[in-house]
């Protein structure tokens, strides 16, 4: 049996730094931009491909999603209940190592970073995409390569620059992309053609089958509920906030998402749709005429996306310095300046440009995007986890960490938020899911070097406590 390090309450001012010495350039989260965090990072580059994704199942597409906003709202309660427990950095992995130990702790935090640094990468190879619509980059590789890399290295400067400049950017990025979004989706119903809807099932599956199919296209579109729980330390009054923020924000990215899908089965042909690389420019174009679309919505799409990268960067940070703050990672990723884990963004962003690199040189097809699906199975650990605590202390009977008043509730919050993260499992696919484990198994090594290090301290320690 390893040594455990005592799971305390921390000492030091919520930004990790004490009180009285905290940077000028470092700020906690008030309420809009803690929302502003989990509605940036749910609502990354995919909105702008999703209804051409989904087209193909019908506008029965449009009931999964809504079946998929309830799952999302309900993780997002659950987060909040959670948080208002445990208002400290690390999120998923607090809530885990809390009711679980040490080793689920850690399995939450190894997870989590690895679905964080790899998915900054794909965002950014993403992102280049809609660049090289507003400059042509496509034709030189290096060219490709470095605009990838910089819009990668500029949301981590941003986060190096301290919390306060992390705040300011997530927060113009997130009212820069939901504006002309939310003006899409609403315009878009005053040009509203019911003759564009197409069948209502048109996979030939059945109802159910193209819900479920669809489902699968749309589970991961809500990655990121757990934004602002993970940046707990970082928000003002998290015991209030950073439910009203999770909530907040997920219900405005799922009506964004909602609303934009309609407005663009209802403005673009179903069998052009179908075929359509670019949804929302059609949309635009058919509403106002034109071949502007596409510049505005690669101008929408870059904001996005840059905005995600900032928030991610953060969150990628903030679960590895929870767990070396414990002892469950390695000592340097504990290390903070400006209140933003500065050892984490660094080694991060490394990280994401070295598999950044290695997807524009290898040569290896489907290589990139194999490891980006496994990052959907690596989500969905830390969920899971964290609606078995909450599932944990309401059958345990623990009446300090359960609301009785409450309990019905959240236990029906519980059960639909354990059910939604199975349901991203299966929506992984079984190859996802297979890869996925054998990364989980690499962190079960790191943890018994962290674990039999932390042993032989605290083995030191009582040693030079016997000999004084």
């Amino acid at each position: 049996m390893t040594a455990t390090v005592p799971r305390t309450e921390p000492t030091v001012a919520t930004t990790g730094e004490p009180a009285g010495k905290r940077s000028r350039h470092a700020r906690s989260f008030g309420l809009p931009v803690a929302t502003a965090l989990v509605m940036g990072n749910i609502i990354g580059g995919g909105i702008f491909l999703l209804p051409a994704s989904v087209a193909p199942f019908g506008t029965v597409s449009l009931v999964a999603f809504a079946v998929l906003t309830v799952g999302a709202i309900a993780l997002a309660l659950v987060f909040g209940r959670l948080a208002a427990r445990h208002p400290r950095t690390g999120g998923p992995y607090v809530y885990a190592r809390e009711a679980f130990g040490d080793f689920a702790g850690f399995l939450a935090a190894w997870s989590y970073w690895i679905t964080a640094w790899v998915s900054n990468a794909a965002l950014a190879v993403a992102a280049v995409g809609y660049l090289d619509v507003l400059v042509p980059l496509q034709d030189s590789k290096p060219a490709t390569m470095a605009a990838a890399l910089l819009l990668q290295w500029l949301p981590a400067l941003a986060n190096l620059a301290g919390t306060r400049y992390v705040g300011a950017v997530q927060l113009v990025a997130t009212v820069m992309k939901f504006v002309p979004l939310l003006f899409v989706a609403v315009g878009g119903l005053f040009f509203f053609d019911a003759d564009n809807l197409g069948p209502f099932e048109a996979s030939g599956s059945g109802a159910l089958g193209a819900i479920s199919a669809s489902a699968a296209i749309l589970l991961f579109s809500y990655l990121g509920v757990e934004s602002a729980a993970v940046s707990a330390g970082e928000v003002r009054d998290p015991r209030r906030n950073v439910g009203r923020a999770t909530l907040l924000g997920t219900a405005g990215a799922a009506v964004l998402y909602l609303l934009g899908t309609l407005a663009v089965f209802g403005t673009v042909a179903h069998d052009e749709l179908i075929g359509s690389t670019a949804p929302f420019s059609d949309a635009v174009n058919a509403m106002f005429g034109g071949a502007w679309g596409g510049t505005a919505v690669a101008c929408m799409a870059l904001v996005s996306m840059v905005g995600a990268l900032n928030g991610w960067t953060l969150l990628s940070a903030q679960t590895p310095y929870a767990a070396a703050r414990d002892g469950l990672f390695p000592a340097f990723f504990a290390r903070k300046r400006r209140g933003v884990p500065t050892a984490g963004v660094l080694v991060t962003v490394v990280l994401a440009s070295l598999l950044t690199v290695y997807n524009y040189t290898a040569g290896a097809d489907g290589v990139f995007e194999i490891l980006v699906l496994i990052t959907t199975f690596t989500a969905t650990v830390p969920y899971l986890l964290s609606t078995a605590a909450q599932i944990h202390y309401l059958a345990s009977g623990q009446a300090h960490r359960v609301d009785r008043a409450r309990l019905v509730r959240d236990g029906v919050l519980a059960s639909v938020a354990a059910a939604f993260s199975l349901w991203l499992v299966a929506g992984s696919g079984y190859a996802a899911v297979y890869q996925g484990v054998l990364f989980l198994f690499a962190g079960v090594l790191v943890y018994a070097w962290m674990s039999a290090r932390n042993r032989r301290t605290a083995a030191g320690t009582e040693g030079s406590a016997g000999r004084a």
